[in-house]
């Protein structure tokens, strides 16, 4: 078990499910594709256009970090809107996406998360706490970091080994920025390396599948944003999977900004790992 992290000291499990609460409220009050496509007019820090679900998804998430940094808490925050706000500095990072897979929020589709994780250092081997939360099935999933991973409140034991159709080939893969312009040039290696891709429009979500091996295999086909990931990989990194940031020579390396550094890629096995990152070139 790693030593006690600067980042354990409030309740971030609990903030986490009271925003879940408060993000199922904004949904409640935006019920229609019609009102979750309207935008503010502001540019977000990630540089994507800023939907009204977005703000008030991060208002109920900032919401809650207001209200620990009242208790005392010191921290930084860093979410895909606002960008960097301090909450007193200190070590802590607080690394929020409070809407991954927006477009498939915004047009009434399954699949779109909260994701937040704490970290006691810069790089996404320093995150002591992730949570994702998948509005779609009700998916809660969370780790601390040496103490395992959670799903729905029951702990994930040993996953099962990777899964091989006859030919060699992983059984199912997930990946991200799913635009066909990107997957193409991609397509003969990874035919040969994988049976069957699937997109399902969330970074966060998708990676989280790999933990109980639902999937064999998970990438992105550009350079992801530590909002949209740092949660998810250390949930997965938790159930004995691995995970790499091929831009960075220490795989863990990538940096708890708001700038996009490298494609992610994770495996259950480091074999199968380094397989996907020959493929994806």
């Amino acid at each position: 078990m790693s030593s006690p992290s600067a980042a354990a000291g409030p309740d971030w499990l609990a903030a986490c499910r009271r925003a879940v609460e408060g993000l199922r409220e904004v949904f409640t009050e935006h019920p229609t594709s019609a009102e979750r496509i309207v935008e503010t007019g502001d540019t977000g820090e990630g540089g994507d256009q800023t939907l009204v679900i977005d703000s008030e998804a991060e208002d109920a998430v900032f919401a809650e970090l207001d209200a620990l940094h009242a208790a005392g808490a010191r921290f930084t925050a860093i979410s895909e809107e606002r960008g960097v706000i301090e909450y007193g500095g200190g070590d802590v990072r607080v690394v929020i996406d409070p809407l991954d897979g927006s477009l498939n929020a915004k047009r009434g589709m399954t699949h779109f998360a909260l994701s937040i994780a704490v970290a006691d250092g810069p790089t996404m081997a320093d995150v002591h706490f992730g949570f994702v939360y998948d509005f779609g099935p009700r998916e809660e999933w969370y780790a601390r970091r040496g103490e395992g991973a959670w799903l729905n409140g029951r702990r994930l034991g040993s996953a099962p080994d990777e899964r091989r159709d006859c030919d060699g080939r992983l059984e199912i893969v997930t990946f991200e920025s799913a635009d066909p312009r990107l997957l193409a040039p991609k397509i003969e290696a990874l035919s040969e390396l994988v049976n069957r891709l699937r997109a399902l429009g969330s970074i966060a979500i998708s990676l989280c599948q790999l933990a109980p091996t639902r999937v064999d295999g998970m990438f992105t086909l550009r350079p992801t944003r530590s909002v949209d990931v740092a949660a998810a990989q250390l949930i997965v990194r938790e159930t004995g999977a691995v995970v790499a940031f091929p831009g960075f020579d220490d795989p863990l390396g990538a940096p708890l900004d708001i700038e996009p550094h490298s494609r992610v890629v994770a495996a259950r096995t480091p074999e199968a790992l380094a397989q996907l990152i020959a493929a994806l070139g």
